[in-house]
């Protein structure tokens, strides 16, 4: 990897559900029409959405130069019908990370929020079958930071488990639910064999096992696309350097 983009944070962009919802408390909704104005100012200056894994796997072989992550939060039903076909019009991939635990359910844990359906088991095969990626947001969607050990362990290993049974491959990414996490749950998703997972501002636990993100709802337009694209790098941290021969391992920020 370059000596210029080791430490650099990746751009990567959260979104959750993609439909018309005019009662959205949560800020958590974004209009098909609102999405692709998005893609396209994306694709307007040489930009393009692909999902987390790609994004790291080129950001590691250093080819990464003009590549945004796209993740969706939750795994709603309408990210299949409303933002793959949008994501495809555009050449652009993304993740996807679902609850295992919910299959066809809704938002329960949005207590103020409208009721929003979830992907059952066909909805998640065929999404990955369009080309997106299928990464894991815990099995109900629980905050990992008040979890026991026993819960924390089926949220993230057994949800891998699950999401592996259901697609024939076991995901490599995870997504804390909430965005909330500390140093026990981001060991559980490490020994859980996740490659790679994201929150939304880890602060001094940034590392490859706890990714920032920056929120996209439906107010972001293309000038305040363009300010989150300035301001994400400066107001994260970088991430650990990988360390150089003959030296032992950054871990999220922790000599292993």
């Amino acid at each position: 990897m370059p000596a210029e983009t080791r430490g650099r944070v990746p751009w990567l962009l959260m979104y959750h559900s993609v439909a018309e919802c005019a009662d959205d408390p949560y800020r958590i909704t974004v209009s098909p029409a609102r999405l692709e104005r998005q893609l396209r100012w994306l694709r307007d200056r040489g930009l393009r959405g692909v999902s987390a894994g790609q994004l790291l796997r080129a950001r590691a072989a250093g080819r990464d130069g003009g590549l945004v992550g796209l993740t969706f939060d939750d795994g709603y039903a309408d990210f299949l019908t409303a933002a793959v076909p949008l994501l495809h019009r555009y050449g652009c991939t993304a993740t996807a990370f679902v609850l295992p635990g919910r299959l066809g359910g809704d938002n329960a844990w949005d207590e103020l929020g409208p009721r929003k359906r979830l992907l059952d088991a066909d909805g998640i095969r065929a999404l990955a079958a369009a080309g997106m990626e299928v990464g894991s947001h815990g099995l109900l969607h629980t905050d990992l930071t008040k979890a026991d050990d026993t819960t924390l362990e089926r949220e993230t290993a057994h949800s891998r488990t699950l999401l592996a049974q259901l697609t024939g491959t076991a995901p490599a990414g995870f997504c804390y639910p909430y965005g909330t996490l500390d140093s026990r749950a981001v060991d559980a998703v490490r020994a859980a064999g996740y490659t790679y997972a994201c929150a939304i501002d880890p602060g001094p636990l940034t590392g490859m096992h706890a990714l920032p993100r920056a929120h996209i709802g439906a107010r972001d337009t293309s000038v305040r696309l363009y300010l989150k694209k300035v301001l994400h790098p400066l107001r994260r941290r970088p991430l650990p350097h990988p360390p150089a021969p003959g030296e032992s391992a950054l871990v999220d920020g922790v000599r292993r």
